[in-house]
């Protein structure tokens, strides 16, 4: 386990992450007290549909039986200013 303090860690976060993403934990400490500690977060395989099955199971919920209708997108003319524009003017 590697400790760093706070200042180094806000620094060098890339560094610890990486770490922690090869197994590793990593002790935050603050003027040398331990205060955080930063582990590995196990991947869950598990897809949405099989985390749902125990509700439906119980007949708290329904699972659907098509996927979503994809409507291809259309942009919506308007008149005037584009809103772009007008943020810009807003912050002056």
């Amino acid at each position: 386990m590697q400790t760093a303090a706070i200042g180094e860690v806000k620094a060098r976060f890339s560094k610890y992450i990486s770490a922690v993403k090869k197994g590793e934990d990593v002790l935050v400490t603050e003027r040398g007290k331990p205060v955080a500690r930063i582990v590995h977060e196990p991947r869950k395989s598990e897809s949405l549909r099989e985390r749902l099955a125990p509700l439906a199971a119980q007949g708290l919920i329904i699972l659907p039986t098509k996927g979503p209708r994809k409507r291809p997108f259309k942009p919506v003319k308007v008149t005037g200013k584009p809103a772009s524009e007008m943020i810009i003017e807003d912050r002056r």
